[in-house]
Formats: structure tokens, C-alpha cells, sequence
């Protein structure tokens, strides 16, 4: 924990709130500064581009995007000359022949990220970010300031626009920042960023009592819409539902990180009297996909290239589910060409009644986790940053077996260090109170029956 995290933990709620809203000036300012407008603006007229000029400027993109990759990034210079790749093959490339170059595992990112797959020629101010991985092997992305105002363009022309908002109206956020310090905290379970109009609620005190001021938070500051984790918003929002409050009506709700369902779209009609917009992108910054006004799940072709593959690397039909590998066209700093980024999509061969031609997906075939549930009735689902920079940490499973009692699996090559058990141990009690914890080591975790890893899971019955 550092100063201003040990500050935060012990400050009055007053100063809390003054301390987020700085943080929020600072962030706003390195997203929305500098490029952001210019960028923006050539974002939204590229919506209008046909099928022909997007292929053309993706394949443009592409070809910058190898040879820089080739002249100043150490890692894909020895990759691609072990594949017999050189200059002449990226001047002839196209989209169809994208495949004679590697992809990019996320083990490689993990090991190289920092270190080889960093281009000799970067964008000034750089920083590290690291993913919000479930699984306790979160991969560190640079960003400079340019790129990231490049990316956040991306996103507010695509994913808020789209959903008929902006950056400048009242939002509310669940997400993984810790609000409370401690699991015990109290209300309210909310703070006000002033700088962004938005309220940061806590995604670890959510149970049937504390829903109540969940809702005062969302009144006071005149929440218009509410974003972030779909598991933990539809959680709110079925237990304000329980506490049969009046309907509360926003503009839209926008989700991220696990599988928006149509049962969790009917929730939010229901409670918000609104329509639910699904996203999928990751820190990564490779790859983006939203949702229109006419109900499209559309691939924006200046993110990335995006291919949907098999086992085999091959393409896969439109309405057949495929793995998704990203190469991104907004970060030249550290290039990610064919990163498999883990999750799985099924492309669409239909026109949106939107008009744009940008490819579309049929589905998001996002994650699905089970739900841990503490003895005072909160649930979540998400439990990376309890992992987060402990170096002997592969990644890690989290396992409930009753009300009283965890699980946690960790995955290590030279065993867990009494460091890392101790910041395990710290912040998982920091999250679920009064829980017996046992934690075991292993080599690998073995996967589920349907061969995929899974990051949590619940052994008890759900109360719903």
C-alpha cells in the first residue's frame, strides 16, 4: 500500500471523495487532453467509410504496423526472421495473408511486454496498465498519453455515443477499485469523482440491505446511466428489484468484463426502464466491439484486425464460435500483432439496419464465472486484484465451499513465498470477512470439463 493509498484508507468520507475527484481531473486530463478531439472527429466520420475504403485502410494500418514492428521492436525482428519474414512480405501482405505471421501468446506478452516487445521508437510519457485478468496473470500494456487518448476516442464515439451518451453526463460505475478499504466498511458505499460526474460504487458490499443506499448514491448525483462489471450491476439491480423501489429511469446501462445475458437486458428494462448496450474490448487496446442504436454488435476496423480462428488457426463460418486473436493499430509502442487475448466470438454474415459497414458479431461469447456469496448476502464474481503484482503467482482459483470457508488454488512454478500468502490471505479478508481460507499450491490448475479455465468457483447454492 502506498502513502496515498494508506491516506485514502484512514481519510474522512469528505476527503475521500476530494482525493477521488483529483485522481479523476489528473485521468480525465490524460485521456481527453491533447489529440482526443482531433481523434474523435476522424473516428466519427471513418463510421461512414464503405466495406472498400475500411479494407483499404485496415490494410494500410496492417502494413505501418509490421514494419515498424520489424525495424524497431527486438521480440517480432527475432520472430519473424525465424519464420523467414522480411520486408518484402509485409509490402505484399494483405488481410488474407496476414496468417504467415506468429501470433502472440499471453504467456509471451507477460514475458516480453515490458522488455523486448517494446518498439526503440516510442511516444513520450508512457505507463504501464496492467489487464484485469481473473485469473491472477494480469498482462502490463503501455500506454502513452497519445494512445491513450487515441483509444479513449475510440470509446466514446463507439460504445457511449452509440448508447446515447457521453463523457459529460452523470454516470455511475461498478467496477474493481476499491471504494471501502475494508469488507466491514460501512456506508456509504459510493464516492463522488466530481472531475468525471461519476460515482464509483463499491463492486464488494452489494447485498439486499446496502441496495438501498446503493440508490441514494445513484440519486443524489443524478446518475444518468450506469456502466461497468454486468454481473455486479445485474446483482444491484435484482435486489432493488426485492426491495420493490420504484422504478429508477436511466438512458442506457453499458456493460463489460463478463457475458451480458437476455435475462440481465429484461433486469435493467425492468428496474431502469432502459435498454442495455453490450461492449467488449480489454486493456489491451487491440480490438473493440459495441453495440449500436439498432441492436448490432459491430467490430471497429480501426481498432484492430480481428480474426476469428479454430484450433488450427483457421478461419472459422459466420455462426460458428472461434477464438479471438487481435492486431491492434492504435499502440505502435508495443505492438500486439495476432495476440490471442483468450476470449471466443461468432461472427455475423447480415447487414446492421444501422447502415454502417462495419463487420458485425452475432455473439459475445464472454466469460461466465460462478458467484461467490459472503454470509451477509453480498456476491461478486471478480477477484483479480487480490493476485495482482505477487510474482510467484501464475494465476489462482478461487473455490467456495460454504458460507465459512474458501479455497484458493494457486498456480506456481517455485512455490507460493510467504509474502505473496500474506497479501493473499490480507486482501481476500478485506473482501469477505470471517471466512476460513485455505490456500494450496499446485503446478497447474486443471481446467473444467469443457477444457476452459475456470477462475471461480461456488460449491453452495444460489440464492437465485
Amino acid at each position: 500500500m502506498n502513502l496515498k493509498e494508506k491516506i485514502y484508507s484512514v481519510a474522512p468520507v469528505a476527503l475521500q471523495n476530494a482525493m477521488v475527484s483529483a485522481y479523476g481531473f489528473s485521468w480525465r486530463k490524460r485521456r481527453m487532453g491533447g489529440i482526443f478531439h482531433q481523434e474523435y472527429y476522424e473516428a466519427k466520420n471513418r463510421e461512414d467509410f464503405t466495406s472498400e475504403q475500411w479494407n483499404e485502410y485496415q490494410v494500410k494500418q496492417l502494413q505501418k504496423l509490421l514494419l515498424h514492428a520489424m525495424q524497431t521492436v527486438p521480440y517480432y525482428q527475432q520472430r519473424f526472421a525465424q519464420f523467414g519474414l522480411h520486408e518484402k512480405s509485409i509490402h505484399h501482405v494483405s488481410l488474407d495473408t496476414l496468417n504467415q505471421f506468429p501470433v502472440l501468446s499471453k504467456y509471451d506478452l507477460q514475458n516480453n511486454g515490458t522488455t523486448s516487445l517494446l518498439s526503440h521508437s516510442r511516444e513520450k510519457r508512457g505507463a504501464f496498465f496492467p489487464s484485469s485478468g481473473s485469473t491472477g496473470t494480469p498482462v502490463n500494456i503501455l500506454f502513452s498519453h497519445k494512445m491513450h487518448q487515441r483509444w479513449y476516442a475510440l470509446f466514446e464515439s463507439r460504445v457511449r455515443n452509440w448508447a446515447g451518451v457521453s463523457s459529460m453526463v452523470p454516470r455511475g460505475m461498478i467496477g474493481g477499485r476499491r471504494v471501502l478499504p475494508k469488507a466491514s466498511g460501512g456506508p456509504p458505499f459510493f464516492r463522488y469523482n466530481a472531475a468525471e460526474k461519476q460515482v464509483y460504487f463499491s463492486a464488494y458490499h452489494i447485498n439486499k440491505k446496502n441496495a438501498l443506499n446503493y440508490l441514494e448514491g445513484m440519486k443524489k448525483y443524478q446518475v444518468q446511466y450506469m456502466t461497468g462489471y454486468a454481473m455486479s450491476n445485474y446483482f444491484l439491480a435484482q435486489l432493488l428489484r426485492e426491495n420493490q423501489v420504484d422504478p429508477f429511469p436511466l438512458k442506457c446501462v453499458i456493460t463489460s468484463s463478463e457475458k451480458l445475458t437476455d435475462e440481465m437486458r429484461q433486469l435493467f428494462a425492468s428496474v431502469y426502464h432502459c435498454k442495455t448496450y453490450d461492449s467488449w474490448s480489454g486493456v489491451e487496446a487491440c480490438g473493440l466491439i459495441s453495440e449500436c442504436e439498432a441492436g448490432g454488435l459491430h467490430i471497429s476496423p480501426d481498432a484492430g484486425l480481428i480474426e476469428v480462428l479454430d484450433e488450427d488457426l483457421k478461419p472459422v463460418e459466420p455462426g460458428v464460435v472461434g477464438k479471438v486473436y487481435c492486431t491492434g493499430f492504435i499502440n505502435f509502442d508495443q505492438p500486439l500483432i495476432r495476440y490471442a487475448i483468450g476470449d471466443e466470438i461468432m461472427l455475423s454474415d447480415k447487414a446492421c439496419t444501422c447502415g454502417r459497414n462495419m463487420p458485425l458479431v452475432q455473439e459475445i461469447c464472454g466469460r461466465q464465472e460462478d458467484v461467490i456469496i459472503g454470509k451477509d448476502g453480498r456476491q461478486m464474481v471478480r477477484f483479480h486484484r487480490v493476485f495482482y503484482h505477487l510474482k510467484s503467482v501464475k494465476r489462482a482459483q478461487v473455490i467456495q465451499h460454504s458460507l465459512d470457508e474458501i479455497t484458493i488454488r494457486v498456480e506456481t512454478e517455485l512455490g507460493l513465498s510467504k509474502e505473496d500468502e500474506e497479501q493473499i490471505r490480507k486482501r481476500i479478508s478485506s473482501q469477505l470477512e470471517n471466512l476460513k481460507v485455505h490456500i494450496e499450491t499446485c503446478r497447474e490448475i486443471p481446467l473444467s470439463r469443457n477444457g476452459k479455465f475456470q477462475a471461480v468457483i461456488s460449491e453452495i447454492k444460489h440464492p437465485h
